[in-house]
Parts: structure tokens; sequence; C-alpha cells
């Protein structure tokens, strides 16, 4: 049996310039954490030749292509795995909908535990890359690659996506006390709008070409985080979350709602320096970057929401238990 341990994220600054469209002809780039939510992954062998998943549903199939779970199916005929296994994955948070990459998060453990049941040692590298190929190429998933490589690697790093399809990864070095005050500053409230990252990526997606203004501005957004991370100045993150989420809002019409501009304001009349939803947009989490001396009018403005603690997480998808 093996159980994979794999954090979920929260996405500063460049998200939406992950995409190859864009990429591939200008400076694709994004700051991401993980953080201590996490996404785990159960896989044992079974005597006999059945398929059996247990998630949000139940599968009982006697063939790989029969499988529902689109994700669990190709990461099955990607490791080579026919029969005899049973996979139940577990979630810290409700991961559907929550913004904050859950179904890339799921992609990465669910390849990590596999690996790791059939024997084999692999890099974050190769699980990030190939997590990539299942949920763009074969699935053909309206998303970027933040989401799978900061799963892999962990901490909080400035990813930055290459024309050439490789991906550079610099961490963004800072000490435990500096990591607990960018924590405390950024405050994280569910919005209770479940949504399917896709419908909003996909507009996302059609409209690069006539966006690549506002995504060079949110790319250059990156440079400046990590000049502003490198000095200790994270205060210049509230200011750089407001700009971002100006900019992300032009990209799809889907990305805020009433319900989102509300919290917004709520925020931003109480204490918040910026705001953005953690992942593509329309729902999931809010993420406030709130001085200390504003927080507590903040957290009595915001109280109707519901608070979502958290700290970040050093590392990437691991391998918690690997028994024969």
């Amino acid at each position: 049996m093996v159980v994979s341990q794999t954090p979920l994220r929260i996405s500063f600054v460049g998200g939406g310039t992950d995409f190859a469209n864009f990429y591939k002809t200008n400076k694709g780039q994004v700051i991401s954490a993980s953080i201590d939510k996490y996404i785990y992954v159960i896989v044992k062998k079974r005597v006999d030749d059945l398929i059996v998943l247990h998630y949000t549903e139940n599968e009982i199939v006697e063939q790989v292509s029969d499988i529902k779970h689109e994700i669990i199916r190709e990461a099955l005929i990607h490791a080579g795995i026919e029969k005899g296994i049973e996979i139940i994955t577990l979630a810290d948070i409700t991961a559907k909908g929550s913004g904050l990459g859950s179904s890339s998060v799921l992609t990465v453990g669910l390849l990590n535990a596999l690996y790791h049941f059939q024997g084999k040692q692999v890099s974050s590298e190769t699980i990030a890359k190939e997590a990539c190929y299942i949920e763009i190429e074969k699935l053909k998933k309206p998303i970027g690659k933040q989401d799978q490589y900061i799963a892999a690697y962990g901490g909080i790093k400035k990813i930055e996506f290459n024309a050439d399809e490789t991906v550079t990864l610099s961490e963004i070095i800072l000490s435990e006390e500096e990591k607990d005050k960018l924590s405390n500053s950024l405050v994280l409230h569910n919005t209770k709008i479940l949504r399917k990252a896709e419908s909003v990526l996909q507009e996302q997606l059609v409209n690069i070409e006539n966006r690549l203004v506002e995504l060079k501005s949110i790319s250059d957004l990156v440079d400046q985080l990590d000049t502003a991370f490198n000095a200790k100045d994270f205060d210049l993150l509230g200011n750089l979350l407001a700009i971002n989420w100006n900019l992300k809002k032009q990209l799809a019409s889907n990305v805020s709602n009433d319900q989102i501009n509300e919290m917004v304001d709520i925020a931003l009349s109480n204490g918040a320096t910026g705001c953005k939803i953690a992942g593509a947009g329309g729902g999931g989490f809010l993420m406030s970057y709130v001085p200390a001396d504003n927080r507590a009018k903040f957290r009595a403005a915001m109280h109707q929401y519901k608070e979502l603690s958290y700290q970040f997480d050093p590392a990437g998808s691991r391998i918690l238990l690997n028994v024969k």
C-alpha cells in the first residue's frame, strides 16, 4: 500500500500567463506557494483483478477504459496499470471548485503514488511534466502549467514557463519568521461559490490573443513581487494583488460576479490593501492582503465568511507510507 500527500496551492500573481498560447511568444511566469492543506491518494493491490475506486463516488470496473473518473483513468493508462488495484482519494477541504489547484494536485499525487506502487523512483520534474501531459494533452483541459509544478515541488516559487516547454523554478528565500508574517497577512475566505474552473479558463484561453496587453502586465507583476520579496517588502503584495485582480477581471467575463465584488468591497473598505480570487475566478477562495494593524477590523467586517487558516508548506508531493 502506498499513501501520497500533495499540497494545495495559492497563486499570488502571474496566473493566466502559464498557457502555451501566451508563453510560446511572451514571458510566462507566476509566483505560487504550497499550503498545508492536502489531497491524499491511497493505492493498494487487490487479490482479484478488479479496479476499485473511492472518491466522491465509488466505482468497481474490470477494464481501465470503463473508469468514469477521467484523471484516474488516464493516470492508470499512463502508468500501464490494467487491473487489480484499489484507489482512495481524500481531501482536507472540499476540493472541487476551491480555486486551490485541486485537479492538478490530484493528478500529481496520483502519479506519485502509482509510480511508488510500481517500485519506481521518479523526479518532481517528471511528475509535474507528466501531469501536464495528462491534463492538457490527453484530457484537453483549458488550463496552464503552474498548478502541476507547485504541487510537485512545493515551497514558495517563482515559476517561469519557457517557449521550448521547459519550466524554470526559483525558490523565494524567506525565513520561517518571514513566512509566518506573510501567511498572517494573506487571509483566505471561502466565497461559498463552487464552480468548475474550466468554464472560466476556457474563455480566458479563447481570449488570449485579444488580451496580450493585460497578460503582459500580469507577467510584469511577477518581477515586481520577486523584487519586493527579496527586499522583504511584503506590504507591496497588497497593491500588486489589487492590480492583478483588476487585470484578471478583463481576461474573461465570468472571473468575478456580484457576490465576489461585494466581498472585495467589504474587504477593501475594512483594511485589506488588495484582494484576488485564489484560482481561475468565479468562486473558490478570496485572498486578501491585510496589514497587521487592520486585521481586527477586517475580520470583524468579514465575519459572515468562513476563514481558512493555513501555513505555507515547504515541500511538494510526498509519500507518507509505502509498504508491500
